[in-house]
This record gives structure tokens, sequence and C-alpha cells, in this order.
């Protein structure tokens, strides 16, 4: 990797951290000079606007959870016992975030809705792509006879990633990470129940 590529890279992982936890909005070119270490103009040489680095910096942070996702699904064979990765994934959010400041995709969400459609597009494919992974394991586990016909994958995909991801902010809001605690095993439970009657028996 260039010089240049690697500075570039240095302010995206940067900025990533300020930007989630200061929002885009919220964060000043002062602070991404005082954390990249970077003089303004030296950012400047590598990006056009304070707006490309927080997309690029949302990529990033995006790309961060794609990788743990496919960290966690490694050696897992089963559709439940997939699932159970996606959802740890998710509830390590609280006390392990990719970046500084919690989930990107759900503070990114929140704060662009009605302000920045460009970081709200790019909210909502991350987001897509989660509930679309939920749902094409459950996909396979009902083609597999591991999860129960007739079990809607969309709604399952819904209610893990919509019910984890409130749990995130009640943690955070609250300072109180039992809200996740219980979430996740709420869920589990909830995933156990919608396994097929030879999966539950361990056939």
């Amino acid at each position: 990797m260039k010089k240049g590529e690697k500075t570039r890279r240095r302010i995206v992982e940067r900025a990533a951290g300020v930007f989630n936890t200061r929002g885009y909005f919220g964060s000043s070119m002062k602070d991404l000079t005082r954390e990249t270490g970077l003089e303004k103009g030296g950012i400047y040489n590598h990006f056009v606007s304070k707006e490309e680095i927080a997309l690029e910096a949302f990529d990033y942070a995006a790309s961060l959870m794609r990788a743990r996702f496919e960290a966690a699904l490694v050696g897992r064979d089963g559709s439940l016992d997939r699932l159970f990765a996606i959802v740890d994934v998710l509830g390590g959010l609280v006390g392990d975030p990719p970046v500084p400041g919690g989930c990107p995709v759900l503070n990114t969400a929140v704060e662009a809705d009605d302000t920045h459609p460009a970081l709200k597009k790019r909210a909502q494919e991350a987001m897509t792509g989660w509930l679309r992974l939920v749902g094409s394991i459950v996909k396979e586990g009902i083609r597999n006879g591991e999860i129960r016909t007739g079990t809607d994958p969309r709604e399952t995909a819904s209610v893990v990633v919509a019910t984890l991801e409130g749990a995130v902010m009640m943690s955070r809001l609250c300072d109180e990470p039992a809200h996740m605690v219980r979430a996740v095993d709420h869920l589990k439970e909830h995933l156990k129940s919608i396994a097929s009657e030879s999966e539950r028996s361990g056939a």
C-alpha cells in the first residue's frame, strides 16, 4: 500500500469513531484534525469534503460488522447455531462496538433519517444486508428441515434485528447492559421455538 493510500485509510479509520460518537453534524474538521494528527489541508489532500469522509468512514465501520458476522459463522453448520452466532454478534455491540460510540448503523440511522439522505441510504443498505443474512439462514433451515415449515424468514429477520438494535439503544441510554442480556436470552428461546421437531429432539 502506497503512503497516500495508508494516510487515506488512517483518516477513514480515525474518522469513523469521531462520526459514530459525535454524529455527522456534531463533528467538526477540528475534531478530525485532532483525531488524525493531520492539518486540515492534509485531510483535504485526500478528500474533497467532510461528507466524503463521513461516507467512507461509515462504509469502513459497516465492513467491520460484516467481518464480525463472517468470522462468527465460520464452522457453524446448523441453521439454529448460525442464527445464535448472529444474535451474539449483535448482542456484543453494547460492550464491544466495532468503532467507538456504539452501533454505527443505529447511530447513523437515527441522525441521518431526516437530515442526510446519502448517509441514510448507506445505513439502509447495511441494515438490509443484516436482514437478508438472517432471512437467508432461516430459508436454508427450512429447506434442510431444521426450521419449521411455515416460518416467515422476513418476519424472523425483522424480529431478530429490531429486538437487538432496540436493546443496544436501551442499554446505552440507561447505562444498563442487562437490557441486551435479556434480549439475547429471549431471542434464543424464540429461535429454539421455530426449530423443527426433529431438530429440537436432537435427531
